[in-house]
């Protein structure tokens, strides 16, 4: 997990939804203490979780299992790799997306159609486009979801 794929943003909206909500839970999956001086520590990883804000999933070899588990996949990434793959495989599950207005990212949501798109290191915004889809019914989140397959 790198800072660049927007875990600040993520971790702070969190925080602020959490405050508002309590039937919301905010997960994260995959490597910390990686060789990069973006990346995560373990260390910053337990404060979020210990701070009630996270949950840690780990890391996984079937990410599909752990996707298929959410009600939505949130990516606030600002990280120049094109179009992130996690977002292509939440795409092909039919599942609903956060994700920021950025190149690659928006190549995978149309914005209100399949998805949010929130401003790039916009906390304020992410906030919004995640109740946005707080406010939808399970029924619309589906819904969402399967016009990112069709897309």
């Amino acid at each position: 997990m790198l800072w660049d794929k927007g875990l600040k943003e993520y971790v702070e909206a969190a925080k602020i939804i959490k405050e508002k909500y309590d039937n919301v839970e905010f997960q994260l999956l995959g490597f910390t203490d990686v060789k990069n001086k973006a990346a995560i520590s373990t260390g910053q990883m337990d404060k979020w979780v210990n701070d009630g804000y996270v949950k840690y999933l780990g890391i996984s070899d079937n990410v599909q299992q752990e996707i298929a588990k959410a009600d939505c996949i949130v990516l606030p990434s600002y990280y120049r790799e094109g179009t992130p793959k996690s977002l292509l495989e939440c795409a092909s599950m039919a599942k609903a997306i956060v994700t920021t207005d950025a190149v690659g990212c928006r190549n995978v949501v149309d914005n209100g159609v399949n998805g949010f798109l929130c401003k790039v290191r916009d906390t304020e915004d992410l906030v919004i486009k995640l109740e946005m889809m707080l406010n939808l019914s399970e029924e619309q989140r589906i819904e969402m979801g399967k016009r990112v397959e069709k897309k």
